[in-house]
């Protein structure tokens, strides 16, 4: 549905900083080249532990981080080709979390019936992502979809984010374009308009008229000359859990979302610009020099301004989580609604029983009937 424009002052409901995620989407957890063959990870999706590892063959595998026989953290142990060895008797665990053996049992001895909970993994995009929610239902979703990926015409650069702070309040933050006063010192946005609004059940689209002015506007083609007023417009889609933010054909910006707790979020994010550079400089061997210099002195300075305001937005409301606070930004108040939406959206699926013949559940409530306006 199309939303107005207009901006003025709305209370937030505190309930948001409280609520948790629809485990039924896929999440990022790792960067695929920080998971090598033979190691294992420690992962967390919004409380649940995940032993992430690879096995000697290169596939990827994830398991409750909790060993069925003593509850030991299974990342502390090792992996034993495609299996995954406990640290404390040695039991080791397939991909699919069976126990396949137990080194001091005699070889002809019955393995007794310990499970450990497998989760749905991929690697997509060079990120690795899992399926903390119903298995059923992996199968019916994906990742976003990425086309700029491996694009002759674009450069990526890869952005990790972690921030103490409600996955809402890091939310808020990507599609709140206002804040451009935060970033004035680095030759951020200025005078940005909210030109159009939409809501759906599980997304939210904005755009937002802004200005950009300085060296900086030169060196990303918005602006040829780097100096005057360059305006632009930016299109924010969140589509539930994840952002994609372009800047016309200058830039787009994909924001892998992964809460790990009420106070912890982190983000996995693909920056793709076009430099004015030749693409054998782009593609060649100083590619990962030119990725790492652009991200330490441009993306990360305007990142690290942004973590501030978040983890003192998350402070004061673990100080006083009934101070109330208005919003002015209609699409702040939409994603809002998206969120709180979704996961009451799971509560109301989670009692229900999953229907493989239409592939989901069905829903006894309406959006309309579970998400008031606020």
């Amino acid at each position: 549905m199309e939303l107005a424009t207009t901006l003025k002052g709305q209370s937030i409901q505190n309930r948001i900083r409280e609520v948790g995620i629809n485990p039924n989407y896929w999440y990022p957890v790792e960067w695929a080249s920080q998971v090598k063959p033979g190691e294992v990870r420690s992962v967390m999706i919004w409380r649940q532990a995940i032993a992430l590892y690879r096995d000697t063959q290169g596939s990827l595998h994830a398991l409750a981080d909790a060993c069925p026989h003593k509850g030991v953290e299974l990342h502390k142990g090792e992996v034993q080709g495609s299996n995954l060895a406990c640290p404390y008797h040695g039991w080791e665990f397939d991909g699919d979390g069976n126990c396949v053996n137990i080194p001091y049992f005699p070889k002809d001895q019955k393995l007794p019936c310990a499970k450990a909970q497998s989760y749905p993994v991929q690697e997509k995009y060079e990120i690795v992502w899992i399926f903390p929610g119903d298995p059923n239902l992996a199968e019916y979703q994906s990742p976003p979809e990425v086309p700029e990926f491996d694009h002759p015409d674009w450069f990526v650069v890869r952005i990790p984010g972690k921030f103490e702070a409600h996955f809402s309040i890091c939310n808020e933050n990507t599609m709140d374009v206002f804040h451009g006063f935060l970033h004035k010192d680095l030759q951020g946005w200025f005078d940005p308009v909210l030109l159009n609004l939409q809501q759906t059940e599980s997304g939210v689209a904005a755009d937002y008229r802004v200005s950009y002015q300085g060296w900086l506007t030169k060196l990303i083609g918005i602006g040829k000359e780097g100096t005057g007023v360059i305006t632009r417009t930016v299109s924010i889609r969140y589509q539930y859990p994840h952002y994609h933010s372009a800047l016309e054909d200058v830039s787009s910006l994909y924001l892998m979302r992964s809460p790990v707790e009420s106070g912890l979020t982190r983000s996995f994010s693909l920056m793709f610009i076009r430099l004015p550079l030749p693409n054998w400089l782009l593609k060649g061997p100083l590619k990962n020099l030119i990725e790492k210099l652009i991200l330490k002195h441009i993306f990360l300075k305007f990142l690290h301004q942004d973590v501030e305001m978040m983890e003192s937005e998350q402070r004061n409301y673990i100080g006083n989580p009934k101070r109330q606070y208005i919003e002015v930004n209609p699409a702040i108040i939409a994603l809002q609604r998206v969120i709180i939406g979704q996961y009451e959206k799971f509560m109301q699926q989670s009692k229900q029983p999953f229907n493989q013949t239409n592939g989901g559940y069905k829903a006894s409530l309406t959006l309309a009937e579970m998400v008031k306006s606020e």
